[in-house]
């Protein structure tokens, strides 16, 4: 087995059954489309991980469907903010402890509000990053609701 990253081992913990599954990194594609297509899943269950920040709440984060892009208004709706703005990408590593094409949900530096787009719940498995680039988390979208104390809403639209 690969890498035993942070997300991994909280998953552990919490006696949560999941797949690591590695895959060459194309540096000049970290689209959810390529990872999709080196992990052998539908885009649509191949999930990324958006950090943003809401007027009121400070930093959230949001899962959404690879083949979707996140839909400012209702996240803000959603989580409780008038206003969110997805960070700087020179943000997302000091704050999540990741870095782009490694980010995941689950064992960020710090714990975060999760909003995922309510259409997780259409499948029995997701992919999510594992928090390295190369490694993906497959595991229920139950377990990974539970884990991560997420919200559900509609959050997403179609690219």
């Amino acid at each position: 087995m690969a890498h035993k990253t942070n997300a991994a081992r909280i998953l552990d913990q919490s006696k949560i059954t999941y797949e690591i599954k590695e895959y060459t990194v194309d540096e000049a594609d970290l689209s959810a489309l390529n990872v999709a297509q080196k992990v052998g899943l539908p885009i649509e269950q191949v999930y990324k991980t958006l950090v943003a920040r809401g007027d009121k709440t400070g930093v959230i984060v949001a899962c959404i469907r690879g083949d979707h892009e996140l839909h400012l208004k209702s996240l803000a709706s959603l989580s409780g903010n008038k206003k969110v703005e997805v960070v700087a990408l020179k943000e997302v590593q000091p704050l999540t402890g990741y870095i782009r094409g490694g980010v995941s949900p689950i064992g960020m530096r710090k714990h975060y509000p999760v909003f995922i787009d309510l259409d997780i719940k259409n499948h029995s498995a997701i992919a999510v990053s594992a928090g390295l680039r190369g490694l993906q988390l497959f595991l229920s979208p139950i377990d990974l609701i539970t884990v991560t104390k997420a919200q559900l809403g509609m959050i997403s639209t179609n690219l």
